[in-house]
């Protein structure tokens, strides 16, 4: 029996709308997809995610639960885009016209919000433009490109220059697009070292290997899944034409979704994209780095137990347990102190004399042990040496009290060389530093006191003289200095008087003076007021020539100064410019110089660099000084 044909077409609607609704969500489903991951900037993920063209930014999910910190970029409104044209010697020919052609195709097709930059790379990578939003001036560099001369394929090379170039930008979306036919043979850089400045740079690799009998696509699928970009293969170069307009076409609704992971290395990421009302598409991958060093060095308990969901709950509480004890222990002080504070009054102390009475204990602690010290190196000459640098500094300190701060400054510097540099010898460098730290500053002080006495000692001099011409004595001259000059004259000055009161004889106080304020010219003017005093004679004449042949010693000694300024001014450039230097190329490559910093070879050539550089401004100080 013959089956009736229908001949009513409305019946057929249902089956053909419900077939409809089935075969809708399926193709948009296959819409959506992520096509890369990139781990790499821990613990920052960055998701290339494809959607389809006009939709809203898409949801992610890690592991089921909704991520936290989203951040979307959309590429199909702006970017930068690095066009890496391979143009070594095996390119020449139909190969390089192809690929120019394609790119060219893929300049003129960007949107207004892209920009492009042209990079080509033989035995060397060579950028031909600046980023531009004008394709004119990428298709005529395109269209420069010719097959390299030299032999050689500098691969990464090429993507480590296009990542720096990118990370200079601040264009948010970045991505590069790499064509080559070959392997690299001609790279200073390592397959590492493209994909740490791809990381860097933040920026999503797309290759274009052309097949062929030495092309080995490993090494780019490699590139792209670790910077979060997809790998293309063309069969022959015909290929090319359609591969970049197809990645063209791509990353003009693709969309990056950053996000810093809870998740720790070692776990796998289950992560979920959403268009809704469009899709979604799922990829799994996992957080590689500290997981492998753990497992290669266990710790006292094993790794799992670390990882184990329950030990933050133990954690927890082990510090909650901490902290109560820690109140416990406060609270019973507390109750000690208030049982002694309600029987304070009833044994005769104020809680105000107890509170003196313990920082009296405290200081006498203090001054017993500065003793100490100052019998124990009563005899050392360094000691002493250093007490009367504290009194050219007029500094309210004993050597004693400099001595532990000179030590606390160098253990305190020396915790700091360990924690930063990990080295023996860079932990005792820097404790040397701080130890003569302080040292160093309280020498600044006398330097600048000793200055400070000799530019007022002409006038101090005219001023006794004219006190001696109007019939004063010399301890009324020297009263007058007090009174009228300035500081520290005037409580030099005041200090020999006070000697000269209780019994010291006024050429003994006078020597004291110029020993304890250092300074040649007083020690000269001290000396001839002695001679003049035991011999006899006009006191005021004398230091009317004193005051002279003092002005023309600092008259004398500021030419000398200004003849060998110049030299003193190449030694300090001489002296600075390697630490300049090591600054600069440290802030413009910090690869470069890090063996020289955390390595023992390193630490040992910047102590040489040291001591060479101590040795050389000892020879240059002795060639600009003058002592006179």
């Amino acid at each position: 029996m013959r089956s009736r044909r229908i001949r009513k077409p409305w019946l057929r609607l249902p089956p053909l709308a419900l077939a409809a609704l089935a075969i809708v969500p399926a193709a948009n489903a296959a819409k959506v997809r992520i096509s890369g991951v990139d781990v790499g900037s821990y613990p920052d993920v960055r998701v290339t995610v494809v959607a389809p063209a006009g939709s809203r930014q898409p949801e992610l999910r890690e592991n089921g639960a909704p991520v936290a910190g989203l951040t979307g970029l959309d590429l199909g409104r702006a970017k930068d885009v690095v066009l890496a044209v391979d143009d070594s010697q095996s390119m020449r020919g139909r190969a390089l016209a192809d690929a120019v052609a394609g790119a060219r195709a893929f300049v003129s097709a960007m949107g207004p919000g892209d920009r492009v930059e042209v990079l080509a790379f033989g035995h060397e990578a060579l950028a031909l433009t600046q980023f531009s939003s004008s394709g004119p001036e990428a298709d005529a560099a395109l269209g420069s490109v010719r097959a390299d001369q030299v032999p050689g394929t500098a691969l990464w090379d090429a993507v480590v220059l296009a990542a720096h170039r990118l990370a200079r930008d601040p264009q948010p979306g970045r991505v590069i697009v790499v064509l080559t036919d070959g392997q690299d043979v001609s790279s200073s850089a390592s397959f590492a070292d493209a994909v740490a400045a791809a990381h860097r740079a933040k920026a999503s690799v797309y290759p274009i290997g052309i097949d062929g009998p030495d092309f080995t696509p490993a090494p780019l699928q490699a590139l792209a899944e670790r910077t979060g970009g997809t790998y293309h293969q063309a069969r022959s170069t015909a290929q090319l034409a359609g591969l970049y307009a197809y990645i063209g076409k791509v990353l003009s609704h693709t969309w990056e979704l950053r996000y810093p992971t809870s998740a720790r290395p070692g776990d796998a990421l289950h992560l979920t994209a959403t268009v809704p009302g469009l899709g979604s598409a799922t990829r799994t991958t996992t957080l590689a780095g500290i997981a492998a060093s753990s497992q290669a060095s266990p710790g006292v308990l094993p790794a799992g137990v670390w990882r184990s969901s329950l030990m933050p709950v133990i954690v927890s509480l082990a510090v909650g347990a901490l902290f109560l004890l820690a109140c416990g222990f406060w609270f019973g002080s507390r109750k000690g102190s208030w049982v002694k504070d309600r029987l304070q009054p009833h044994l005769g102390a104020t809680r105000r004399a107890v509170r003196t009475r313990r920082k009296r204990g405290r200081r006498e602690l203090l001054q017993r042990l500065f003793v100490a010290t100052e019998r124990a190196f009563a005899n050392v000459k360094q000691f002493r040496a250093l007490q009367r640098l504290l009194e050219r500094a007029d500094l309210p300190l004993r050597a004693a009290e400099l001595f532990y701060i000179a030590v606390a400054s160098g253990f305190v510097l020396g915790v700091v060389g360990a924690l930063a540099f990990g080295s023996l010898l860079m932990t005792v460098a820097f404790a040397a530093l701080g130890g003569w730290l302080p040292v160093l500053f309280v020498k600044y002080k006398a330097r600048v006191r000793i200055k400070a006495f000799d530019n007022q000692l002409p006038d101090l001099l005219i001023t006794i003289s004219a006190s001696l011409k109007a019939g004063h004595s010399f301890r009324h001259a020297m009263q007058a200095v007090v009174d009228e000059g300035a500081q520290p004259t005037a409580n030099e000055f005041a200090r020999v008087l006070s000697e000269a009161q209780l019994g010291a004889p006024i050429d003994q106080a006078l020597t004291d003076m110029a020993d304890r304020v250092g300074s040649k010219n007083l020690t000269f003017v001290v000396t001839a007021v002695t001679i003049q005093r035991q011999v006899g004679g006009s006191l005021a004449g004398l230091f009317d020539g004193v005051a002279e042949t003092v002005r023309q010693r600092q008259h004398f000694q500021r030419k000398v100064r200004g003849l060998t300024a110049m030299g003193r001014m190449s030694a300090y450039v001489l002296i600075g410019l390697p630490f300049f230097t090591m600054f600069a190329v440290t802030l413009i490559n910090p690869t470069y110089m890090s063996p020289l910093y955390h390595s023992s070879t390193g630490h040992m050539l910047i102590f040489v660099m040291l001591t060479m550089i101590a040795f050389g401004s000892l020879i240059l100080k002795k060639m600009v000084s003058f002592k006179g």
